[in-house]
């Protein structure tokens, strides 16, 4: 996907989330062992003890601007084998120059460090948890619960924005998106819709959240929206590839996110045309034995399409996997493996028009 810039100085992103009152970031701002003055970036690590089981280190940056301006905070890798999002962050902090920066970034570009060291895809091999689904976390419970505490104190709370990155994790073969997470609340609303569209990613998935339900704040985007911060979540890479495509696909998104929050200088072409979509209709396998793919990631395909059969574990057909909706194939499943229960496909249905936020079972 390729997109220009267009340098003028009177082209203002009008729509751009506004910010009543700008930060001062002060002199000094800390995260974890990361204290960086005014002007000055910052590695650290939040240091996590250990509890019930072993202790963990998250590496984390603070980019502190010489300006003020609003808190940002970059998050990746809750799922420690996504690795095109957490490069993706690594690498954005070295562009980025915090003397012209206006405002604060946090980075934590790793949630799930035994995810990344041990290769286990989808949750935290210590506990078995997964780690974009327990927030706000426990400081007494198990490493997932406790990581998750200390990051909803440190890097959640003290944003105003918060941009969580993914992609394809090791079994999952995923087209670029992005959603629109969607509260109910107009301005919030209004505020993630316009970083979706200033991210760049033309496919945008719609998800309308009740917070009021506990379930709902158990991932790092409803507990962020449940706090009043705007969110954006965005996904690219697959199969654990880390395609540079993929990389500038997330860089350059989140470099527009700072610019259209004035944090800076960067001119920013919204997505004109987005192809909007549903929360995406999920197809999960019912026994364990293995997949095999007949269509690819992003093929748009009907109702009805056969997109993959399954076998046994002798590779004896055991039955067609069907979409039961046409729609975009938003990820589908990139490796042979498959247990009960797990995601074979994923298919997003185009909107013709984006519909009124409607509480999630009303």
């Amino acid at each position: 996907m390729s997109r220009s810039f267009v340098i003028a100085a009177s082209l203002v992103f009008a729509a751009a989330p506004a910010f009543t009152q700008q930060r001062d970031v002060g002199a000094t701002v800390t995260v974890g062992t990361a204290a960086a003055r005014r002007g000055q970036t910052v590695y650290g690590v939040l240091r996590v003890p250990a509890g019930v089981d072993s202790a963990t280190n998250l590496p984390v940056a603070v980019i502190n601007g010489a300006h003020p301006g609003p808190v940002l905070a970059l998050v990746a890798g809750s799922h420690g084998t996504e690795y095109t999002s957490i490069v993706a962050l690594t690498r954005l902090i070295g562009q980025l120059d915090p003397r012209t920066i206006s405002g604060t970034v946090i980075v934590a570009p790793l949630l799930n460090v035994a995810s990344f060291t041990q290769m286990t895809v989808h949750v935290n091999p210590v506990d078995g948890k997964g780690m974009n689904a327990q927030y706000p976390g426990d400081p007494a419970g198990t490493q997932t619960q406790r990581v998750l505490a200390r990051v909803a104190e440190q890097v959640v709370k003290p944003a105003d924005v918060v941009v969580d990155l993914h992609g394809g994790d090791l079994d999952e073969d995923l087209r670029p998106y992005s959603y629109w997470f969607r509260s109910g609340q107009p301005a919030q609303d209004s505020a993630s819709r316009t970083l979706a569209l200033a991210f760049g990613l033309d496919h945008i998935i719609v998800r309308d959240f009740d917070l009021g339900d506990p379930a709902s704040r158990r991932n790092l985007g409803g507990y962020a929206m449940s706090l009043g911060k705007t969110v954006l979540v965005a996904e690219a890479g697959r199969s654990g590839t880390v395609a540079q495509e993929d990389l500038q696909l997330l860089i350059d998104g989140t470099l527009n996110v700072l610019a259209s929050l004035h944090m800076i200088e960067r001119v920013v072409r919204p997505v004109e045309r987005p192809v909007w979509l549903d929360a995406s209709t999920r197809l999960a396998a019912d026994s364990a034995g293995m997949f095999f793919a007949t269509v690819g990631r992003g093929m748009y395909v009907a109702e009805g399409t056969k997109l993959g059969y399954t076998t046994d574990l002798l590779g004896r057909a055991t039955g067609d996997v069907r979409s039961p909706v046409a729609g975009v194939v938003t990820f589908i499943r990139g490796v042979p493996s498959a247990w009960k229960g797990a995601t074979l496909v994923t298919i997003g249905r185009v909107l013709t028009e984006v519909p009124a936020y409607r509480k999630p079972g009303s």
